[in-house]
């Protein structure tokens, strides 16, 4: 039996053996990557442990190949070493998203990509103190959009005006372009409220329904995250959970509506480089989600308080949404009791402020790799359900497709004749 919102969970065992966090395989550089070669094994000393780790290929939840042998690889053999390894070691985690070590990217390809936008909502303050930790944490937002490029456009930071600020939200989305790659970011930072049957965020004049939003955003065909921050957020989960959308809201009940902190620790993650939890240089919605809600239940302990606040996400539109104690690293660690799919992946795709690799990389390209990312972590829930035959006969053209953009994007521009 489900509950409202969030889900019921069972352990799962090859998912924690899976965990072996802040590994990743470097090919050290663009010259050994084109001629397909792993290079001789190094050894790198973890900072904090002094112990020796060995460069490991970029995995999601951070599971690691080692290799204690010099090998040369073939790009279209790579099959056979992934086959080996992975049975040893009984688990698959691929993200195979490559640490960027540099630069370079394609020419322009970004400039002509539309930009995102980010839409910030600060509620109605009730208090004066409420208020100054609203606005500063709007003020967050538009620096991070400021460091991204990303449109900054606010409501409820200027004195009221002659239209309501949900009037003014309303006309916002409608003027949005509803057709493009470019992600639109929805945060809203204030207090809600939830009557049983419907939930609402306390706007400046007339609230925002949960209902309302979830109408006006229906015509936007576009990636879409929503960052509801405020208390009572949880019902704004399932009316705007949707394929191809993000949902994050503070909280797992309409019912637990006491002042929400989430926003605060959120908006100071989502570009910092402390939150970019499997070192890939950028820091991805998932990464600040988890990197938040720890924060938040830091600061309860700290204080010796119950917490009244529990973050969930939801970015596989089933309208469930998965807390962040069910991570380890960025990779899901437990399983619903009815089998139900978990939520991560996508956010993990999603950054506002992208490495020089990502951003380079053209959107065509960027989107078909990452429909391929979806579909291998897909195809790894499903390995129970499989032969180890089929379940690796699926697995291989994946790879195969996701190794030749990689390998595409490593090639040097041709020289102008």
């Amino acid at each position: 039996m489900r509950t409202a919102n969030w889900r019921h969970e069972v352990q799962n065992p090859e998912l924690h053996c899976a965990e072996i966090p802040n590994h990743k395989f470097q090919i050290s550089n663009a010259a050994q990557r084109r001629k397909h070669q792993i290079p001789s094994t190094k050894f790198q000393t973890n900072a904090k442990s002094k112990a020796p780790r060995f460069k490991t290929l970029s995995l999601y939840g951070g599971a690691v190949w080692n290799f204690g042998f010099s090998s040369v690889l073939n790009l279209f053999g790579i099959w056979n070493l992934v086959l080996g390894i992975s049975l040893a070691f009984g688990a698959w985690d691929l993200g195979f998203r490559p640490v960027s070590r540099g630069t370079r990217c394609f020419a322009s390809a970004g400039s002509s990509e539309a930009r995102p936008a980010v839409l910030v909502i600060v509620g109605a303050a009730g208090a004066p103190e409420y208020e100054a930790q609203f606005i500063a944490w709007a003020r967050l937002w538009e620096q991070a959009c400021a460091r991204s490029n990303a449109s900054f456009i606010a409501v409820g930071l200027d004195e009221p005006g002659t239209s309501s600020d949900r009037s003014r939200v309303q006309e916002i989305l409608a003027g949005q372009t509803p057709e493009t790659a470019a992600p639109l970011w929805l945060v809203l930072i204030g207090h809600g409220t939830f009557d049983g049957r419907t939930a609402r965020f306390n706007l400046r004049g007339p609230d925002l329904s949960a209902r309302d939003l979830a109408e006006w955003l229906r015509p936007l065909n576009r990636p879409l995250a929503v960052i509801n921050a405020a208390s009572a957020s949880a019902p704004f989960l399932r009316e705007l959970s949707a394929p191809g959308r993000i949902v994050i809201t503070a909280t797992k009940s309409g019912f637990e509506q006491n002042y929400a902190r989430f926003g605060q620790y959120f908006a100071a993650a989502i570009v910092d480089p402390a939150a970019d939890l499997d070192k890939d240089g950028q820091t991805s919605l998932l990464e600040a989600f988890l990197s938040a809600s720890h924060a938040t239940g830091q600061f309860y302990t700290a204080a010796g308080r119950l917490a009244t606040e529990h973050a969930l996400l939801d970015d596989n539109g089933d309208a469930l949404g998965t807390p962040a104690e069910w991570f380890r690293g960025i990779r899901p660690v437990r399983r619903a009791q009815d089998g139900a799919a978990l939520d991560g992946y996508r956010a993990h795709q999603l950054h506002l402020l992208p490495s020089p690799g990502e951003a380079g990389m053209p959107p065509q390209v960027r989107a078909r790799r990452d429909e391929l990312e979806l579909e291998v972590m897909t195809l790894r829930d499903r390995k129970t359900q499989l032969s180890e035959e089929e379940y690796f006969s699926k697995l291989e053209p994946l790879l195969r497709e996701i190794a030749q953009i990689y390998e595409q994007i490593d090639k040097p521009a041709s020289p102008n004749k």
